[in-house]
């Protein structure tokens, strides 16, 4: 069992760094994760703006919650030259906090973005599912699965109309072989695919969280849902897809053919991330530009207004589990990894 404290006393990092304030004056707070806190941060010689997410070493209780941060830097260094990942800058390291020093992305999350927007069509669905996709590719091209492909997990870099979307969160990413299969159940409830609750699943979950994601974007509520976590999970092993309730009567018969062939629960079937890019409704500029149904963007604001309640009342549930497991002297082997509290409820 370890010890409260016992982490502090151990490095994440496998070498020296300088230290993060020599470099850079840490600013407001950004957001809150299970794990760090992402600060606004400015280079003290060239006063370019950053995103800082500080990781405090107390929180890493075992020895797979260091090498998850290790592996996440690793893989963001792995994936730096993509122009649709926010790229690292730098790592820093003391006897208290890890320090990731990003690219800031200033323009927003993904479904705030286009509700604010107020109009949306089909074209626009298309064009952010590429990318979206694109960065799957990409990912499953270098050996990388990122297992937790969600809206919120996708920013603009800046508020104007030429802004470019990028994909952050590596922390659930692994590395992965050919054949390779992985067992442990992690990722966020809604876009989680069915063979990962089944213990048993590859890069495919991929394709299928993007599909997820697509499903939403055009009908603004996502395929499967229950009023409980456990509920979310039966539908998504036996749920049937909805294209009967509107808006989907209006939306073309090839978006609908690409959402059904991302959604296959069967990840042999599954289309893959570049079957996906060559489809005719991605490629072909076939998707109409007419604007989706009012109702679609009002469903998208309720959506996402409610993920963020559910994501501040997680945040309390987890300090409190975390607190407690330290009052008892408990080993957080339950609670490990970020989002594997899915675990527990499957």
């Amino acid at each position: 069992m370890q010890k409260h404290g016992f982490a502090s006393k151990r490095n994440v990092l496998p070498y020296q760094t300088p230290r993060l304030r020599d470099h850079y004056v840490l600013g407001k707070k950004l957001g809150q994760g299970q794990f760090g806190t992402t600060y606004l941060c400015t280079h003290k010689v060239t006063g370019k703006l950053y995103a800082c997410k500080s990781i405090p070493k107390r929180k890493l209780l075992c020895q797979e919650d260091y090498d998850d941060v290790w592996r996440e830097i690793q893989i963001m260094h792995h994936l730096s030259e993509h122009p649709n990942v926010v790229q690292i800058q730098g790592t820093y390291e003391d006897s208290v906090f890890v320090h990731l020093v990003m690219e800031l992305c200033a323009g927003g999350e993904l479904f705030d973005r286009i509700i604010q927007k107020g109009h949306y069509s089909e074209k626009e669905a298309a064009k952010l599912i590429k990318t979206i996709v694109g960065v799957v590719e990409a990912c499953h091209s270098l050996g990388v699965m990122h297992r937790d492909l969600k809206p919120e997990n996708f920013l603009f870099d800046t508020p104007g109309e030429d802004a470019q979307m990028k994909a952050t969160d590596f922390g659930l990413s692994v590395f992965h072989k050919p054949g390779q299969a992985f067992h442990d159940v992690v990722g966020s409830p809604y876009y989680v695919a069915p063979e990962v609750l089944c213990k048993q699943y590859g890069p495919e979950v991929d394709v299928w969280s993007a599909g997820v994601i697509l499903y939403i974007l055009l009908s603004g509520v996502p395929p499967f849902w229950a009023e409980t976590e456990a509920g979310i999970f039966r539908q998504i092993l036996n749920g049937d897809l909805d294209f009967v309730s509107e808006p989907w009567p209006s939306i073309s018969e090839n978006a609908k053919e690409l959402v059904k062939k991302m959604l296959d629960r069967d990840p042999k079937k599954r289309i893959s991330a570049h079957e996906v890019l060559c489809n005719p409704w991605i490629v072909d500029d076939i998707a109409p530009d007419k604007p989706l149904d009012s109702a679609v963007l009002t469903r998208l604001k309720l959506f996402s207004a409610m993920n963020k309640l559910k994501k501040m009342a997680l945040r309390v549930c987890q300090f409190l589990r975390i607190h407690f497991s330290h009052i008892r002297g408990h080993s957080r082997k339950t609670f490990r990894g970020r989002n594997r509290w899915i675990e527990r409820v499957v």
